[in-house]
């Protein structure tokens, strides 16, 4: 997996692009994991590195989304 970088030092313009493309990712790792399912050939450690992976790009997903929301203060 990628080393942690920081989303502090990027601008809004690209932290977009790299949720998009983050989004993407994590799409494409859901559909082969339903493959996977589906053909009923599974390999329970690629499954389970399949959904480590998924894991790591959603919260990493989580993280550029809360960067990009501006703090409300009510």
């Amino acid at each position: 997996m990628d080393a942690p970088q920081d989303i502090s030092m990027k601008t809004e313009e690209v932290l977009r692009v790299e949720l998009e493309v983050l989004r993407h990712e994590h799409r494409d790792l859901d559909d082969a994991i339903d493959a996977l399912h589906t053909r009923g050939v599974v390999d329970a450690l690629t499954l389970q590195r399949l959904k480590k992976k998924k894991l790591f790009l959603k919260d990493k997903i989580a993280l550029i989304e809360d960067r990009l929301t501006p703090d409300i203060i009510a």
